[in-house]
């Protein structure tokens, strides 16, 4: 491998032979990916566009608290359940969603909508471990998210930037995921006060050499510790630890200040604008995923105002993102998702507000592996339950994972326990898939 390589790139005088280069990589797999310092190749600037054409990541855009699905991706207008807003045609011909979403309207050539989601679970703790895990709780066992997953499946030993990042808003403080049973290396970077990771910097009273020293230090004792016992956890807890540097090292992805004010102002500047340029600059740096959570779409009350504000947002930012992505080459290989616990009820309440309801909502996905364009699924006229299509949480995470290019059937194993990605049986939705 390593002959052949240097012949096909080693020398200015060279050009890269892409085939011969993308043969190499997919038959060595993952030991091609660990070695990359090693081998030194992003030193290449056409090595580096490859590789990072090669590379897939996604944004989870989690609409926390349950978006309606009649104001964004399955408006009802004219019926009793309708509410005030129409739907407007898009620039896929037959495909119609909200009014309120007139960018996303003129980029549906990008995204797959599914309407027909019945999850079963509208209470927000259970509901939002099932839409987090794709799988229903087990006593006894604690699933990973699907960002552990993914940090798990699309991310490399040697990144010096986080695998997985996840950003709350301050008042968003309901169950936020973790790695279960994959350990501390998958765990989450939580981003809850600010668009920054705290304590990241190293602390002046502290010199560099003296940060690396403690750090072999403390890798010589963990290694005697890790050498009398046998134990998974200390293991990742290691592999932890041993990225530290590398995260401090990333600390400008975080700050804004380093994107151009045309970029800013693109997005807009709103919190959930902000944190989602923080989200494209990662996985354009290589992080696998990042969830970013815009809080409050719980409208028991006053549900049509929420939605006016909210999804209004949620269309500026999102199509500014997709036309960011597309801009920058990236589009292709990240998936780009919206969704959240479950939707809202058909039934307006004395309140003006929506409920819970999990039995007939939307989810979409935009980007990476995905059929654009389409719809799979229908609910009734009036959204109150699913007429063609019905799918639930695993459907869906396996949907995601086909996209990824990742089997959905592999079986990760706690001890001599098999645990399947999704259950046996469960298919993707292909109508979807690209």
């Amino acid at each position: 491998m390593a002959s052949n390589f240097r012949g096909c790139c080693g020398s200015p005088d060279h050009g890269l032979n892409r085939r011969a280069f993308l043969g190499a990589a997919a038959a060595t797999g993952g030991a091609f990916a660990a070695n990359m310092t090693i081998l030194n190749v992003l030193k290449n600037p056409l090595l580096a566009d490859e590789i990072k054409r090669q590379e897939k990541r996604v944004i989870l855009l989690w609409l926390a608290g349950g978006a309606s699905q009649l104001e964004t991706w399955d408006p009802k207008p004219g019926r009793p359940t309708g509410g005030p807003f129409r739907a407007i045609d898009t620039n896929v011909p037959g495909i119609r969603i909200s009014e309120l979403m007139p960018r996303l309207a003129q980029r549906q050539q990008h995204t797959a909508i599914i309407r027909s989601l019945n999850t079963k679970n509208a209470d927000h703790g259970g509901g939002t471990e099932l839409m987090e895990t794709g799988r229903p709780r087990e006593a006894g066992l604690t699933y990973p998210d699907l960002g552990a997953i993914l940090a798990r499946e699309l991310g490399r030993a040697d990144s010096p930037v986080p695998d997985y990042v996840s950003m709350y808003t301050s008042t968003e403080g309901r169950h936020k995921g973790g790695p279960g049973f994959l350990g501390a290396r998958y765990a989450p970077m939580f981003l809850d006060k600010g668009l920054a990771p705290e304590n990241i910097q190293r602390l002046d009273s502290i010199s560099d050499l003296d940060h690396q020293q403690r750090g072999e230090l403390r890798d010589l004792l963990s290694a005697r510790f890790a050498r009398a016992r046998e134990s998974n956890a200390i293991g990742s807890q290691n592999s932890a630890y041993g990225r530290v540097r590398g995260l401090m090292a990333s600390e400008k992805l975080f700050d804004l200040s380093q994107e151009p004010d045309s970029v800013r102002a693109k997005y807009g500047p709103t919190q959930f604008a902000e944190q989602v340029i923080v989200a494209r600059r990662l996985i354009e740096a290589g992080t696998p995923f990042v969830k970013v959570a815009r809080a409050w779409w719980d409208s028991h009350g006053q549900n049509f105002e929420t939605h006016l504000e909210l999804v209004t947002e949620l269309d500026h930012v999102m199509s500014t993102l997709l036309d960011d992505l597309a801009e920058r080459g990236l589009l292709e290989k990240t998936l780009v998702i919206t969704l959240g616990e479950f939707g809202r009820t058909p039934q307006i309440n004395p309140s003006l507000g929506r409920d819970h309801f999990a039995s007939a909502w939307s989810a979409s996905l935009s980007g990476c592996g995905v059929k654009g364009g389409t719809v799979f699924g229908k609910t009734d006229d009036d959204g109150i339950k699913v007429a063609e299509g019905e799918v639930g949480a695993e459907a869906l995470f396996a949907t995601i994972f086909t996209a990824l290019g990742i089997d959905h059937q592999k079986n990760y194993r706690l001890g001599s326990r098999p645990i399947p990605l999704t259950n046996p049986g469960t298919q993707p939705i292909h109508e979807v898939l690209a």
